[in-house]
């Protein structure tokens, strides 16, 4: 979780931010909290414009992690695969310095900002990027992302607005509690959920999230 971002002219100790950084996969939820305060369990279609204008800001992304050597340490460059915003004009990267195993400080590399990480409890272990199947009408298809007992979902738009979704929250007892959303009205919810691998490529999740067979992109046991 971020607990504060600093740039020239912004502090921000506010903005519900989680990163799920995987072996070589990520994903990434942010929301404002202008945009928590409007929050409302309507599907988007019973949203006023001010509420949809609002979670018009909310960020969010998933993609493939490079880490490189630069002069001032190990520099993360996220490349962003699946967006809720627009790409930006420079690249998604940062210096990371650790300052304990839980404690990360981020500093801009393409831009003056600095960020500061804290690891969640009970977020190692095992840790699992799927994909769901392609589908038929071409769109781009969902992604689940498990980091010790959370999970993240994003699914890409279907229509026009701020229809994407990154879900986030915890899994206890086989059920996964939807803490924050890019979609309210998901906040709240309890699904059951279990996943395990049926393949070398292939893993079986099971539950509310209509069971099916996913494409794994990457898998690591403890």
């Amino acid at each position: 979780m971020r607990t504060l971002l600093e740039t020239p002219d912004l502090r921000d100790e506010t903005t519900f931010v989680r990163w799920m950084q995987l072996g070589r996969w990520h994903a990434d939820l942010r929301i404002s909290a202008a945009a928590r305060a409007a929050r409302t369990a309507l599907p988007l279609s019973q949203c006023s414009h001010e509420q949809l204008a609002l979670l018009a800001t909310q960020q969010g992304f998933c993609g493939v992690t490079q880490i490189t050597r630069g002069e001032a340490g190990e520099v993360c460059t996220w490349h962003r695969l699946l967006d809720y915003q627009p790409p930006g004009p420079n690249p998604d990267a940062g210096v990371m310095v650790f300052k304990s195993p839980d404690c990360v400080i981020e500093t801009g590399v393409h831009g003056v900002y600095r960020e500061i990480w804290h690891r969640l409890p009970h977020s190692t272990g095992r840790l699992i990027a799927l994909a769901e199947p392609a589908r038929p009408d071409g769109l781009a298809s969902a992604r689940l992302f498990m980091a010790g007992q959370y999970l993240m979902r994003v699914r890409p738009r279907r229509q026009a607005g701020p229809d994407f979704e990154i879900s986030f929250g915890p899994i206890e007892s086989g059920r996964w509690h939807l803490q924050q959303s890019t979609l309210p009205e998901l906040e709240g919810q309890s699904l059951a959920f279990s996943v395990h691998r049926s393949e070398t490529t292939k893993a079986q999740v099971q539950g509310d999230l209509a069971a099916m067979e996913w494409d794994i992109l990457e898998w690591m046991e403890a």
